[in-house]
């Protein structure tokens, strides 16, 4: 009886298999280059991450009251202000998620600042061998 009661307890640690973490899929680790420099770039306020982030001809759409609202990435880069946020130590930024098909994917971005929370949608597409941002709509709520 013993025997059996030991032999029990143990079994489950003798059939335990280790397996081996998942390699990272290179094309995830571009995707996720592409939006790393994108948060960068409001991390710092150097608009050259967004520059990288973006394909040139990209846009960023929005609402605004209950109008389109649009303007190209190369605006948007331009406007960074060249440097942190007071605040930039408040400031949270995360990648949600990715969905991706071949050459082409979606991400969902948060950023969580003090008195306001984006969500970004960004369409991604593997452009000359890289990842890059040519669309991205988004969402703003005041907190």
């Amino acid at each position: 009886m013993r025997a059996i009661a030991l032999l029990l307890a143990i079994a489950p640690l003798t059939l335990t298999v280790a397996t081996p973490a998942p390699a990272q899929d290179p094309e995830d680790a571009g995707i996720r280059a592409a939006l790393n420099h994108y948060l960068d770039g409001h991390a710092t306020g150097d608009g050259a991450h967004h520059r990288i982030a973006f394909h040139p001809v990209a846009s960023l759409y929005w609402v605004n009251g209950d109008t389109l609202a649009t303007r190209t990435s190369e605006a948007y880069a331009a406007g960074a202000p060249g440097r942190p946020a007071a605040d930039e130590a408040q400031r949270r930024r995360r990648i949600v998620s990715i969905d991706r098909a071949g050459n082409a994917a979606i991400a969902k971005i948060e950023l969580d600042y003090p008195g306001v929370r984006f969500i970004d949608y960004m369409s991604l597409l593997k452009v000359g061998g890289e990842w890059k941002i040519v669309n991205k709509i988004f969402h703003r709520e005041t907190k």
